[in-house]
């Protein structure tokens, strides 16, 4: 496969993780209100440790522990910001 054609893969790839990454932010954002509702925190370190473990237990690779690990910290840090601004519109 031409490099063009692998580039143009990526690409088509990176636009269907920006989707689901707002999708899971919308979701995130319902979850930020329910949590008000129900006077939970919005930080729930048990919770995240779950969902790493997880997704490090379904992992086929080729990436690492260490990159998954990575990359989930960080989707998970945006979507806890998404619910502390959602907690603080609704207050």
């Amino acid at each position: 496969m031409s490099l063009k054609l692998m580039r143009q893969e990526i690409d088509d790839i990176d636009d269907k993780l920006l989707n689901l990454l707002n999708e899971r932010a919308s979701c995130a954002v319902e979850v930020g209100k329910i949590k008000i509702t129900q006077n939970l925190p919005i930080y729930s370190p048990e919770r995240e440790k779950q969902i790493i473990q997880r997704l490090i237990s379904r992992n086929p690779g080729p990436l690492q522990e260490h990159s998954i690990r990575t990359l989930f910290e960080r989707i998970i840090d945006e979507s806890r910001h998404l619910e502390r601004l959602t907690a603080d519109k609704e207050r």
